[in-house]
């Protein structure tokens, strides 16, 4: 006969109705529903007892990372001579051996083991360690005080002679040796991700010092950091679907902006000579691993320079953000060994695509049509898809189809490619010794468009 876990399980924090085993067992083959009501009760049990299961502070004198730099010289088996400290972090693990039981918690910077010693538990308080047995689930939040030990394993220890816990958690965490395997549900529920994916909040720490980084190296060139409007009367300074909004008081819709541009410039008609903005940017369009509705773009702008002075900035946002998250500028990135460090490679469009295909577009002076049989018959030989050759209407056109064809997943190590057609950059401003051509650069990193700059008219 199954035994509901309503009967299986009634805690107290003075006494034990059930067995703390019996509901262990309960908890292992419940369902999520079943688990998470068992769980509510164990919070109610506790208030019933006087503890409250979200407690409103906790005196914490220590993170995990500290104690293991502090005491990474402790031998095995041996206590530290060291005040009580205090820490608090999510159980990760828990294993009770008799009269022992050591928790594995994690706290923003690390992990650390608590060593729970029957005996130095219950000193403070009668069926303390008892009743910890049965409380206490994975993925709560607890905090506890005690001395330093590492064990004869290793293992640096907290040996807790007081253990609360601070937030009774609810929900079950994933099953631990499998993770967050179901993709969509790690997009959807990001904080389940980061409590249990490796490495996604060390992926958050490094974006959030990428942007600090090139904070203080645009400051220190003298540059402003502005905010401007999310709200626009009408979407402006890149092409692209806005997503509408509407105001209520003004009795009118919004959109929300699809860049920082328009208004950037206008602070620099204002008189600020160098202004930019990390801001929040919403494009109604498709997702993609390369495009998402809601993203953060850095848009800067600076008089009196051209774009060979904003490629050398460039340069040197790229290493000091890999500076600031790696100490380094050489990098791997999935299978390639990337070099951050300026200056980076210079070429032109034509350059590259010459240097790929063999062809000097050049060299056709206008004919379009003997310009497509070459690229054409180019790009098969390097049995690659012909993508819009065939139908590019000037050479310009057929320039860019061939860099898309022939060059554009090949510029691994960081690549300026500069001087575009003026067909495919109408707005940009035009090349002052090159007819045809614009000033415009775009930076490529292992074969992805990372940054780009046309100064227009």
């Amino acid at each position: 006969m199954q035994t509901s876990w309503r009967t299986a399980h009634r805690t107290i924090c003075g006494a034990v109705s059930a067995p703390a085993k019996k509901a262990e067992e309960l908890s292992s083959t419940s369902t999520e529903s079943d688990m998470r009501e068992l769980r509510k009760q164990k919070a109610a049990d506790l208030r019933a007892a006087g503890k409250d299961p979200y407690a409103y502070s906790f005196s914490r004198t220590h993170f995990a990372a500290d104690l293991h730099k502090q005491f990474e010289e402790l031998p095995a088996g041996q206590a530290a001579e060291t005040d009580p400290v205090s820490v608090a972090g999510r159980v990760r693990a828990r294993r009770v051996l008799g009269k022992l039981a050591f928790i594995s918690i994690e706290d923003d910077s690390g992990s650390i083991q608590l060593y729970v010693d029957k005996k130095a538990l219950d000193g403070q308080e009668e069926n303390a360690f008892k009743n910890m047995k049965v409380v206490l689930d994975m993925g709560d939040i607890v905090g506890a005080t005690g001395g330093i030990r590492r064990t004869d394993k290793g293992e640096l220890s907290v040996t807790a002679n007081s253990l609360q816990i601070l937030t009774k958690s609810l929900r079950p965490l994933p099953e631990k040796w499998h993770g967050l395997s179901d993709l969509e549900k790690r997009y959807r529920q990001r904080y389940v991700d980061m409590i249990v994916t490796e490495g996604v909040r060390d992926t958050l720490r490094a974006r959030s010092t990428v942007c600090s980084a090139m904070r203080r190296l645009l400051e220190s060139r003298g540059f402003l950091e502005v905010e401007t409007p999310v709200l626009e009367a009408t979407a402006g300074g890149a092409d692209a679907r806005p997503f509408v909004t509407y105001h209520n008081a003004l009795s009118r819709s919004f959109t929300l902006r699809i860049a920082t541009e328009l208004h950037l410039k206008r602070m620099v008609v204002g008189g600020f000579e160098r202004v930019f903005e990390i801001g929040r940017i919403f494009r109604n369009e498709g997702v993609s691993t390369r495009h998402n509705p809601e993203f953060t773009s850095v848009e800067l702008y600076q008089a009196y320079a051209d774009y060979h002075d904003m490629m050398n900035l460039t340069e040197e946002l790229i290493e000091a953000c890999s500076m600031a998250v790696l100490g380094t500028g050489d990098i791997t990135y999935q299978e390639d060994s990337l070099s951050l460090k300026a200056p980076f490679r210079r070429a032109t469009m034509h350059e590259l695509v010459q240097e790929a295909t063999g062809v000097d577009l050049d060299s056709f002076y206008g004919d379009v049509e003997a310009a497509r049989g070459a690229a054409r018959e180019a790009i098969q030989k390097l049995d690659l898809p012909v993508g819009e050759i065939n139908d590019a209407p000037t050479l310009g056109h057929l320039l860019n189809a061939c860099f898309e064809a022939a060059v554009e997943a090949t510029l691994i190590q960081p690549t300026f490619v500069m001087d575009y057609p003026i067909e495919i950059s109408p707005l940009a401003k035009k090349h002052r010794s090159r007819p045809g051509l614009v000033e415009r650069f775009e930076l490529f990193i292992a074969g992805v468009l990372l940054w780009y700059l046309q100064p227009q008219l």
